[in-house]
């Protein structure tokens, strides 16, 4: 069973594609990461996100890098949004990922675009949203139990500055696919928004029978 979880920052989908994995004992996936390794290797290579050469360079990452703590940063999180727009970025990173769902047994992916671009075959598609403010003070109450000290203005910018970059650009934009459950977690805590994407997971499990 494969099981595509999209949406925006903040949104909650990585939460929820955790807790999937745990209850259905799948694999997860948190696409988002390869993203950030590859714009926090760009600044490691003091080049610049911005510059497809010097952000398709920084694909060569080490697998080690995915543990770094700095990736969870918030300006990784920007670094990633911007080295993504690109496509030759996106290209280098999409046969990892189809390998990752394609594996026996089934996986679980969560990112931006993998209900319609990396496994458009997926069994289950949910998209994840919420609205920019509540994803704002999300983000904002994390970093502050962090120690990080940013104004809430400033997190808000950043949000739709990214949902911009996501859904604007030309290459695998953001985007709901046609089949793809509409989770919104705006009004929901972590307990209900998990337990709605379990339940439409097992929808799709029986239909399958």
């Amino acid at each position: 069973m494969i099981i595509a979880v999209d949406g925006p920052t903040a949104s909650g989908k990585g939460t929820i594609a955790k807790a999937l994995g745990s209850h259905f004992g799948l694999p997860v996936l948190d696409t988002g990461l390869l993203y950030r390794a590859v714009g926090y290797q760009t600044q490691l290579n003091h080049g610049d996100a911005d510059k497809a050469a010097d952000a398709l360079a920084a694909c060569a990452f080490p697998d080690t890098l995915l543990d770094d703590p700095a990736l969870r940063y918030e300006t990784t999180g920007g670094l990633a949004s911007r080295v993504s727009v690109h496509p030759e970025v996106r290209a280098a990173l999409f046969q990892r990922q189809v390998d990752f769902a394609n594996q026996p047994g089934g996986a679980i992916l969560d990112g931006r675009d993998i209900g319609t671009v990396i496994a458009p075959h997926a069994d289950a598609k949910l998209f994840v949203t919420a609205s920019a403010d509540e994803r704002a003070r999300r983000r904002h109450a994390e970093l502050l139990s962090r120690g990080v000290e940013v104004g809430f203005d400033v997190v808000l910018a950043d949000i739709r500055a990214r949902d911009a970059r996501d859904t604007g650009r030309a290459d695998a934009p953001l985007v709901r696919a046609a089949d793809a459950l509409l989770l919104d977690t705006s009004m929901m805590d972590r307990d209900a928004a998990v337990a709605a994407a379990i339940a439409f997971v097992d929808q799709q499990r029986e239909r399958e029978r």
